[in-house]
């Protein structure tokens, strides 16, 4: 038996007429998730279960004959995901909540709920793929690079990947989309949703000055010595690397450098001072299961959209700067621009995705 991770789009529907093609025992579930004001008109419901996305999938699961549930996930989305979100710019990072929704709900309550269930897989939309070799699970990059999500999978480990399917990971969008309308699936043409889904209005900022507006706080722009050249009304308005909007002229372009949330400060300055050759990731997730003895050639990831950057990582346990669990050291061949606390460093080794940490601090 399968469970099949219902959004009511394109690709978990495929995925869940795939799996009935291809003869499997297929149950629908979808998650219900917390959204701001509950209730209220002001607000609307979390993109991912709306009442137009549950009919959506409630209807695609009636054409293939297959079970559909609806479950409610609001309190651990809200405490493991918005919560996460929130404390991230309250710290003065810039979380990624997909991961962490990745970790703690798909692969964490929901795929429990499908164990308990009595099946034997989790499967959902993402482009990627698993393979299995000498006893281990490989989680592998989608075939087609545009959509490869395997960036946001980077946190799953082995019993996750011995009981996860990605059927999508061998195809690209278009051909997603032409098997959707190929099973007569109404949501062949439905448009993908880029925003964070328990976001009202997508803007992060108005949902951050609602929830915590301690991090929009006026403070100083300063430059690496400590001059004060303007001021900000809060470090999460801002990104490394970031160029406009600093809201002032100095002759020549600057660039934010950092963000120092003790004395929230932004500290900014010239192209030159933005590249970053290293960066110590804490928490770090080895898919494999064991810590790599040596260093090691990889190619790293910084966002989700980033392109790979050829590194050597130092693993190590993990002693501070980190926050928790196992480190990591990346050094860089060539600097990078935009290291951002808070975001994932995700490893590679050609098509495998070794596992991922978060940003903890950069280097020289």
């Amino acid at each position: 038996m399968v469970v099949v991770a219902m959004s009511g789009g394109v690709d978990s529907s495929t995925t869940a007429a795939l799996l009935v093609e291809r003869g499997y025992h297929v149950i629908g579930m979808m998650m219900r998730l917390w959204a701001e004001g509950e209730g209220d008109d002001r607000f609307a419901a979390n993109r991912c279960c709306s009442p137009e996305a549950v009919a959506d999938a409630r209807g695609v699961c009636q054409k293939l004959g297959i079970p559909f549930y609806l479950l409610n996930f609001e309190a651990a989305f809200k405490a493991h995901v918005v919560d996460f979100f929130l404390d991230g710019y309250a710290r003065g990072v810039t979380p990624n909540p997909c991961l962490e929704c990745n970790r703690q709900i798909k692969f964490g309550a929901l795929l429990d709920k499908a164990r308990a269930l009595g099946a034997d897989y989790l499967a959902t939309g993402h482009y990627a793929r698993v393979r299995e070799r000498e006893g281990k699970f490989e989680l592998l990059k989608g075939l087609d690079p545009k959509k490869d999500q395997s960036y946001a999978l980077s946190i799953l480990n082995q019993e996750h990947l011995a009981r996860a399917m990605f059927p999508l990971g061998e195809f690209t969008k278009e051909e997603t989309r032409a098997m959707a309308r190929r099973f007569g699936l109404r949501v062949a043409e439905k448009r993908e949703s880029q925003d964070l889904c328990f976001i009202a209005d997508g803007n992060y900022r108005n949902f951050l000055q609602r929830n915590i507006p301690s991090a929009l706080v006026r403070g100083n722009i300063v430059d690496t010595r400590g001059n004060v050249l303007g001021h900000h009304d809060g470090l999460a308005n801002y990104t490394i690397g970031q160029r406009k909007g600093l809201g002032f002229a100095v002759g020549e372009p600057l660039y934010v450098l950092a963000l120092d949330a003790a004395r929230n400060t932004v500290v900014v300055g010239r192209a030159a001072e933005l590249g970053k050759r290293e960066l110590i990731a804490g928490g770090v997730n080895w898919i494999a299961g064991e810590l790599p003895s040596e260093p090691m050639r990889v190619t790293v990831k910084i966002r989700y959209r980033a392109a790979e950057a050829h590194a050597t990582i130092y693993p190590h346990p993990g002693p501070p700067p980190l926050a928790t669990g196992e480190g990591a050291r990346v050094v860089f061949d060539e600097p990078l621009r935009d290291i951002t606390p808070g975001q994932a460093a995700v490893f590679y080794d050609g098509e495998v995705c070794l596992g991922s940490g978060i940003i903890q601090v950069t280097g020289e």
